[in-house]
């Protein structure tokens, strides 16, 4: 024990599995949990200290819901979540990946259904992607210098558009044939022969493609017969992955497909990860649903069913009317179809479209997320400073108009420069305490490395410890300490068949250190941040080093109170791609890379 690389002192240590925390100091040897000991462990002039005095010693956090697929080619550090104490990502979520098709198609896949700067997109694939098959991704992927680690699924409307061509495959008039679905199939073998999770896949139709050649159709996978999707149940199912989907929130009735394939009925069971569960202003009975739902295909039908969470307010900021919720009804679409500015405000003055757009904001029963009420719309800047911090539902009372014509007046006269914020989901405070409690709800849905404009929830993980520590203090607390370390860490670990969200004696040294007299309502708190990368766009971010001491990746300290190791995600990587299935504990080597490979 007198050559430990690391040693965490005086900490309460929680190891993932939902224990109660100890005061325990941790040593760390090689990547790996070396000790675990109530007594001072020995530390010699080459050991480092971290101090965890009063402070949680847990897991990085795993983020099972995230876009950082094109990101991680420019920025592979991925700053933003590690910062939070994430410590694992997953990937290819939605049916979108980078895994077969080309920089083009992938470019139109992902840049307008996750609110990404399409040619920075299509410029970070075009020069990283020199890779084909799984197995050339994990190569390419191995050689950054990765800050967490990363597990991926494959992306069906990838697999799909490089098989049948992406004009093809999002032709409602064309279905693969015998051949292509073959393809497909064999295509999501070679990605789980490479360790990939699974397969993810999307039939909600609001998602659309970007760029000129097929802009306004909606997602591949979304055209898929349930024969195709039965295929790859099949191939899963005998492989022991992961399905990941989103459903038709138009139709909801392919949630059964979803909840049924889950099954274990005179079968093996299949792991089906689906999104969302939330409490939705729009249609607050929902959140219901979701516990009978996951008992019936678990309970029930002996299946392996879990719903995705954000366990904080679902709060979207908008810049005019570039914002994913406008997808949902048609005149909507019709406005995010065009591009320029110029177009969008002819459009939009029309007297004809904007009939359109009332009837369609005022119909009462339409498939929903969004709730359509401009009085939780508030205006946070706008160069008539006057209306600052106005709902965009008073100032259409003060004007005497419709709210969508007030609206629409804004958005022509301001254009992007009219912000506003909303808040979608998760509201009512009594229900987010219920609903993260309830059977078959698991951790996820963070999107980050999307939406850079519109949300951040980087640091998700804290936000719940925040809510859980306060509420420690009042006659009713929701959850334990422990229970929630448990559900940020070891339950998805556990769920995705992944070496993450445990530490004990022989694990990977993968660690969040949180003070929790940095926890307040601050981690809420709205920041924005230059992403040069992306041509220096802002980006919305969260900022809480108050509460994130320190994290470590593979045995060592990344980030410390604000403050990133010099190299980080440039010179000095210590992430690796996790395979489905490899054995706890694996480690490899931390990269420390020469200038001239680093560029």
């Amino acid at each position: 024990m007198n050559d430990l690389d690391l040693v965490i002192s005086g900490g309460t240590y929680f190891d993932g599995s939902g224990a109660p925390g100890i005061e325990t100091n941790v040593g760390i040897r090689d990547g790996r949990i070396a000790a675990l000991s109530a007594n001072p462990l020995p530390v010699s002039p080459a050991t480092r200290v971290v101090d965890a005095t009063g402070q949680w010693v847990m897991p990085g956090f795993v983020d099972t819901h995230t876009h950082y697929d094109a990101e991680l080619q420019v920025a592979p550090g991925l700053n933003e979540s590690v910062r939070h104490g994430v410590t694992t990502v997953l990937v290819g979520n939605c049916s979108l990946s980078t895994i077969y098709s080309t920089p083009l198609d992938i470019a139109d896949l992902f840049s307008r259904v996750e609110a990404l700067p399409r040619p920075h997109v299509l410029a970070a694939l075009e020069e990283a992607k020199n890779w084909s098959t799984p197995q050339g991704w994990v190569d390419a992927l191995e050689q950054l210098p990765l800050g967490p680690h990363v597990a991926s699924f494959l992306g069906h409307s990838d697999t799909r558009a490089s098989v049948m061509g992406i004009g093809r495959s999002t032709d409602p008039d064309q279905k693969a044939t015998k051949g292509e679905q073959a393809e497909i199939e064999r295509r999501l073998e070679e990605a789980l022969d490479a360790g990939f999770l699974g397969i993810s896949t999307m039939t909600n139709p609001w998602d659309k493609l970007d760029g000129d050649r097929y802009r306004s159709r909606s997602l591949p996978s979304t055209y898929s017969s349930w024969k195709e999707f039965r295929g790859l149940s099949r191939v899963l199912r005998r492989r022991g992955r992961v399905l990941q989907g989103v459903p038709n929130l138009n139709k909801k009735y392919d949630i059964g497909f979803y909840l049924a394939t889950a099954t274990g009925l005179f079968r093996k069971p299949l792991k089906v990860s689906l999104l969302a569960a939330a409490d939705t202003k729009a249609e607050p009975w929902v959140q219901r649903i979701f516990a009978p739902l996951a008992f019936i295909a678990n309970r029930l039908g002996r299946g392996q069913f879990t719903w995705q969470h954000l366990p904080t307010t679902f709060r979207v900021w908008a810049d005019g009317i570039d914002l994913v919720v406008f997808e949902e009804f048609g005149s909507g679409r019709e406005a995010l179809h065009l591009r320029e500015e110029m177009g969008r405000n002819e459009l939009l003055s029309d007297e004809a479209y904007r009939r359109w757009f009332r009837r369609d904001f005022d119909k009462r029963f339409s498939p929903r997320v969004w709730h359509r009420d401009f009085d939780d719309a508030e205006i946070t800047e706008c160069p008539d400073a006057s209306l600052v911090g106005m709902m965009i539902g008073q100032v259409a009372r003060d004007r005497d108009l419709h709210p969508v014509d007030c609206y629409l007046d804004l958005v022509v006269e301001y254009g992007t420069a009219l912000r506003w914020k909303t808040n979608i989901a998760n509201t009512r405070p009594e229900i987010q305490d219920k609903l993260i409690n309830r059977f078959g709800i698991t951790i996820g849905f963070s999107d980050a490395g999307a939406h850079l404009r519109n949300m951040a929830f980087y640091n998700f993980g804290i936000r719940l410890l925040n809510r859980v520590h306060q509420a420690q203090s009042t006659a009713k607390p929701f959850m334990s300490v422990e229970k929630a370390i448990f559900k940020l860490t070891g339950e998805l670990g556990d769920f995705y068949g992944i070496d993450a969200g445990r530490i004990a004696v022989g694990d990977r040294a993968d660690i969040v250190v949180v003070d929790p007299a940095g926890l307040s309502d601050a981690v809420d708190d709205y920041h924005e941040a230059l992403m040069p990368e992306f041509g220096n766009m802002s980006r919305m971010v969260n900022r809480n080093d108050a509460a994130v001491a320190a994290t470590i990746v593979t045995g060592e300290v990344v980030f410390e109170r604000g403050v990133f190791v010099e190299g980080y995600g440039r010179t000095l990587g210590t992430g690796r791609f996790l395979r489905a299935g490899e054995d706890r504990g694996t480690v490899a080597p931390v990269r420390r890379l020469g200038l001239e490979a680093a560029q």
